[in-house]
């Protein structure tokens, strides 16, 4: 029988051999002079090998000889168990959370560009960042309802923390009710593939319900008037511009932030149907204050953004916004709410609320939108100049009283 110390004394020779260990047992030695495990048995007389894992010491390889031959004794090969339990872990791999969501998302971003998601890299950086530290490696079969909602919990609960800086991530219902939207998806996504997956996912483990989702905030005209003079005191710094530029065009968020001087087609912005959310291309006809808004704003080289602090869209707004409120005085209010006003600046002025929710890139319901296929670009246009005045009206008051004389 081998001892560890002579089977570190093998040498390489210039072709592959083996030697023996007793009871089946050999060390086989390469030229390269890696040493590795096999077992010799037979099977229906014929001669069989098994390969034995790497790192093995000679203690554990002898175990695993002798589990081996005790297959031999029961008839079974142990070389088919061993490839029936690599395929097994092939297919188990195959079929973890990550694996099934990393195909998910490739398989969306190789569609149309109008048909992708639109929110695609912001999904993987979500995974990435929440998902795959805790579920990524599990098979999706084996994940249950109640793994889910603790992972819910303690993103809800703030108790997660980045996988490579350590830090906490900041949480909320908000980010956990997306994340669970992102894991349904995924998850219905896999089952239409998979016929013996059932999703864990059921109604009511959103964190957020709709009603109270739902956001009413409209700036009233002092924090319009507060909001548009402490963004215009910043001159061409890309926040502030983007608020002023929101508010001109009622555009979304992202939208607006990252909006690309190639998307400026002489006075109309064109917003591609790869990020639009109705899927088509809309046309804003911008009014004289909004170009002229454009035109303060410097261009940077080899940079296609409009609004940025250096080559890259403006992404993360949190802080910039935290310090602006501060500023302007004016607090509980977000990015998407100047949406909102501008629609309601609309309204207030008379403009035709079909006119205004086409100037929001709203589809006009039911049939009138496999019917209507007029582009409204001048009414469009109209709309946006209106705009443009009733909010100059605001920010820049005119008294229209008159003191009667003596």
């Amino acid at each position: 029988m081998l001892t560890k110390f002579a089977i570190d004394n093998l040498k390489p020779r210039s072709t592959r051999y083996e030697v023996p260990d007793g009871n089946g047992l050999y060390v086989v030695v390469q030229p390269s002079g890696r040493k590795s495990f096999a077992v010799r048995f037979r099977i229906d007389g014929r001669p069989r090998k098994l390969t034995l894992e790497k790192g093995l010491t000679l203690a554990e390889a002898r175990a695993a000889a002798a589990k081996a031959l005790v297959e031999v004794e029961k008839k079974n090969d142990p070389t088919v168990v061993k490839r029936k339990a690599m395929d097994a872990q092939r297919a188990a791999a195959a079929n973890t959370f990550k694996a099934v969501a990393e195909a998910y998302l490739d398989r969306e971003g190789k569609k149309k560009e109008d048909e992708r998601l639109r929110s695609l890299a912001w999904r993987r950086q979500l995974l990435e960042r929440l998902v795959y530290p805790t579920l990524g490696d599990r098979p999706i079969s084996s994940i249950k309802r109640n793994a889910v909602i603790e992972l819910l919990d303690n993103i809800e609960d703030g108790k997660l923390f980045h996988p490579e800086t350590k830090e906490p991530i900041r949480g909320g219902a908000t980010m956990a009710h997306s994340t669970l939207a992102i894991i349904r998806a995924i998850m219905n996504w896999h089952a239409v593939r998979d016929e013996d997956y059932r999703s864990p996912i059921v109604r009511g483990m959103g964190r957020i319900k709709p009603k109270k989702r739902k956001r009413e905030r409209v700036l009233n005209d002092d924090e319009l008037r507060a909001v548009w003079k402490s963004a215009e005191s910043r001159g061409a710094d890309p926040f502030a511009m983007l608020i002023r530029f929101l508010l001109l065009t009622a555009a979304r968020r992202n939208e607006g932030a990252r909006l690309s001087w190639e998307e400026i087609t002489g006075v109309d912005w064109i917003l591609p149907a790869r990020r639009n959310k109705v899927k088509l291309d809309l046309v804003r006809p911008l009014s004289s204050a909004a170009q002229k808004l454009l035109e303060k704003r410097p261009r940077i080289d080899d940079c296609p953004y409009v609004f940025t602090y250096g080559k890259k869209p403006l992404a993360t707004f949190s802080q910039s916004k935290e310090e602006f409120d501060e500023a302007c005085g004016v607090t509980g209010w977000t990015l998407h709410d100047l949406r909102r006003t501008a629609r309601t600046l609309m309204s207030r002025a008379g403009v035709n609320p079909d006119h205004a929710e086409r100037c929001l890139g709203h589809v006009m319901p039911g049939i009138r939108d496999n019917y209507d296929k007029h582009e409204f670009y001048d009414e469009k246009k109209q709309v946006f100049e209106v705009l443009a005045a009733q909010i100059e009206r605001i920010v820049n008051l005119v008294e229209n009283v008159m003191p009667m004389r003596g």
